[in-house]
C-alpha cells in the first residue's frame, strides 16, 4: 500500500503534467523563431533612392554592410564579433559587383568594423591580402578560450581554412585547415564552427553533419551523426550556437527560401525540427515605425550572442533571384543585421523542453506499470 500512490495524488500529478504539457503545446504552435525577431533601429533613414528591387523599399543603407553605391563591391556572409573596445567587427566576404552574383566564385575575406551593432560598418579591407590575395568565401568568425584570440574560418572556395590573431583587427595568419577523422579528402563547404560549453570545437557543414573535435579548432573532427531533418530539400548554410541550455540551428532550404530551427540538448543527438525560422516572404524583416522589407534571398544566417542569448541575427540578402543579379545593374546584395529577443526566445524554449521531458518521463513510468 506505501508504494502506491493515491487516486487524488494520481490525479494531481496528472493534472500539472497536463498543464504543463497543454500550455506549452499551445506556446509551440504559436510560436516559432521567426517570432522573436524585433524591429530593427532606423540608423540613416529610410530611402527609395538607391540600389534595389521594389520590394526592399524604402529601406536603411545605414543597416548592416553594404556597397551603398553599388558601384564596387557584392557583399554575403556576416559574423558579428564584439571587441574588447566596445566596437563591433563583422567579418564577411565580397566581391566585384560587375561580375553579378556569380562573382562570389572570387571572393575575398573582409573585416568591418562599426560602433553600433546594427551598422552601419565600414570595410576596412582584406583579412590576409598575401594569402592567395586574400581568397576567402562563408566567412565565420568566432572568439577562442583562454585569451587565445580569435578565428576566421573559411570554407566552399577554400578546403576549409581556419585564420587566427591576437586582434581583430589582425594581422591575421593561416592555423590551418579543418581535417575530419577518416576524411583524407575532405573538402568543407559552409561550416558553422561552435565552442561547446564542454570545451570541445563542434562544426556542421552544408551535409547536415554534426563532427567534435577534443584537438583544437582544427581537429581532426570526428562525425557524430546527422542533423537535419529528413524531406526538406536542399538545405544548407546552417548556423550553431548555444543559449537556454539547448544547441540550435538555423538552416536555410535555398530552393523553397525558407530556414528551419532545430534543437538538441547534448548537440550531438535527437535533434527536433522546431519549425520555421525564417522565410524572407513573411513580414520579419521591419523597421521600428513598421516599414516592412522582403529581400528575394536571405541566407548565411550568423548570431551575435550577448550575456548568453542571441541579441542580432546577421543575414546575407539579394533583391533578386541570383541568375537575374548580372552586375552593373541596380541589384546586389549586401549583409542585413536583425534585433532579435534571446531572452524570451530561450525562456519559452526551456517551457516548451520541460514539457516534452515531463511528458517523455509520464509515458516511460505508465510503459513500465503496465509492463508488471
Amino acid at each position: 500500500m506505501n508504494n502506491r500512490m493515491s487516486p487524488m495524488n494520481t490525479f494531481t500529478k496528472l493534472f500539472a503534467v497536463m498543464s504543463l504539457s497543454i500550455g506549452a503545446s499551445a506556446l509551440a504552435a504559436e510560436k516559432t523563431l521567426i517570432d522573436y525577431f524585433l524591429p530593427t533601429p532606423i540608423v540613416s533613414g529610410l530611402t527609395t533612392n538607391i540600389w534595389g528591387a521594389p520590394g526592399v523599399f524604402p529601406r536603411d543603407p545605414g543597416n548592416g554592410l553594404e556597397d551603398v553605391t553599388m558601384t564596387n563591391w557584392c557583399y554575403w556572409d556576416g559574423q558579428i564579433i564584439k571587441g574588447p573596445d566596445g566596437k563591433y567587427h563583422i567579418f564577411a566576404s565580397r566581391w566585384d559587383q560587375a561580375k553579378g552574383h556569380n562573382g562570389w566564385f572570387g571572393s575575398v575575406a573582409v573585416h568591418a568594423v562599426s560602433d553600433n551593432p546594427v551598422g552601419p560598418y565600414v570595410d576596412k579591407g582584406m583579412c590576409w591580402p598575401d594569402s592567395m590575395g586574400g581568397k576567402g568565401h562563408n566567412v565565420t568568425a568566432l572568439t577562442l578560450p583562454n585569451n587565445e584570440g580569435y578565428a576566421v574560418i573559411v570554407s566552399e572556395t577554400r578546403p576549409g581554412a581556419v585564420f587566427v590573431s591576437k586582434s581583430l583587427d589582425g594581422t591575421w595568419t593561416m592555423k590551418g585547415l579543418l581535417t575530419v577523422t577518416g576524411q583524407t579528402n575532405w573538402r568543407a563547404s559552409n561550416v558553422s564552427v561552435l565552442l561547446r560549453p564542454d570545451g570541445d570545437y563542434m562544426i556542421v557543414p552544408r551535409n547536415g553533419r554534426v563532427m567534435i573535435s577534443s584537438n583544437g579548432i582544427c581537429g581532426p573532427y570526428t562525425i557524430i551523426g546527422p542533423a537535419f531533418p529528413r524531406g526538406i530539400p536542399n538545405l544548407e548554410d546552417p548556423v550553431v550556437w548555444h543559449s537556454g541550455g539547448l544547441y540550435h540551428i538555423v538552416v536555410n532550404s535555398w530552393s523553397t527560401r525558407t530556414a528551419y530551427h532545430l534543437t538538441s540538448k547534448d548537440g550531438k543527438t535527437n535533434w527536433v525540427n522546431r519549425g520555421l525560422a525564417y522565410d524572407p516572404r513573411k513580414d520579419f524583416v521591419r523597421y521600428t515605425d513598421g516599414t516592412v522589407n522582403h529581400w528575394n534571398k536571405m541566407e548565411r544566417p550568423g548570431v551575435l550572442l550577448e550575456n548568453g542569448h542571441v541579441k542580432y541575427f546577421t543575414l546575407a540578402a539579394l533583391d533578386v533571384e541570383k541568375n537575374q543579379e548580372l552586375g552593373n545593374d541596380t541589384h546586389g546584395s549586401k549583409v542585413v543585421v536583425i534585433p532579435f529577443d534571446g531572452e524570451a526566445f530561450d525562456r519559452d524554449m526551456a517551457k516548451i523542453t520541460a514539457a516534452e521531458d515531463v511528458a517523455a518521463a509520464d509515458t516511460t513510468n505508465t510503459k513500465a506499470t503496465n509492463q508488471k
